[in-house]
């Protein structure tokens, strides 16, 4: 991925930041392209087939030029951070204003949602996609993947209005991406509830099964596709996709608790 501080970009950044030259915005948008089809794969994994990857592209490109517009290179922020979040925060409103989730996809989670609520109070413990299924009458994998499309609908994009009455800097509530810095140090409370979390995502990962494990470990640690994991492990996109959802699907229910 190129960057603001690498010689070869600096002119065209350079002439970005002065005159806003359109040739050189041209230029900047095909060098961080890349950042865009990396959020284009990740967030259509969990999308149904009826949402159109060049739809999510063209969300995209439009937060791409937005980052390219606001950019502030004295901040503390490399663009390539900035872009991203304003890349996926750009791809997720897109859905949002589009309404992609069908009326009967809600539908369906809300009787999943009550079905797991009422298996779990029956049962004293976490359920299966397959007990869930069971009672719905319903396929182990529309379960999985009923839930998938649930988990990504939650998604919070990064350009949504704080609720943050503390901020007095404009008429209105700041932007999540407006209130990011490039910095790693956490509070001491902070500190406490990512080991926390951590701990519970552990525990999390050590039940999973060995193919669950390497799935979530090569597509959330190493950032791999769905199908260069599937080369990897010589299983078909879609068994690897299944894997996945199941995976998610346990997880979920952990943390949730």
């Amino acid at each position: 991925m190129a960057r603001v501080s690498t010689n070869e970009n600096q002119k065209i950044w350079d002439k970005w930041l002065t005159s806003r030259d359109l040739d050189a915005c041209d230029e900047l948008i095909r060098l961080y392209m890349p950042i865009v089809n990396y959020h284009v794969q990740r967030i259509s994994v969990g999308l149904p087939k009826n949402v159109s990857k060049d739809d999510l592209t063209s969300h995209g490109m439009l937060g791409l030029y937005d980052a390219l517009e606001k950019f502030n290179p004295n901040r503390d922020l490399k663009f390539d951070t900035y872009a991203s979040f304003r890349v996926r925060g750009a791809i997720i409103d897109g859905l949002r204003k589009e309404d992609w989730l069908p009326r009967s996809m809600r539908e369906k989670i809300k009787r999943v949602e009550a079905c797991i609520q009422q298996l779990e109070q029956e049962f004293g413990r976490n359920v299966s996609a397959k007990e869930v299924g069971v009672k719905l009458d319903m396929p182990e994998e529309e379960v999985y993947q009923i839930m998938n499309e649930h988990y990504l609908s939650n998604l919070l994009s990064i350009d949504e209005r704080t609720n943050d009455s503390d901020r007095s800097d404009s008429n209105n509530s700041a932007s999540y991406s407006a209130t990011l810095i490039d910095k790693q140090t956490k509070t001491p409370e902070e500190s406490l509830m990512f080991e926390a979390v951590k701990e519970e995502l552990i525990k999390g990962i050590n039940r999973l099964s060995e193919n669950e494990k390497l799935v979530i470990s090569l597509f959330y640690f190493d950032e791999l596709t769905l199908t260069e994991i599937g080369h990897i492990l010589n299983l078909s996109t879609s068994r690897i996709s299944q894997i996945h959802s199941k995976a998610l699907f346990r997880m979920n229910q952990l943390i949730n608790k």
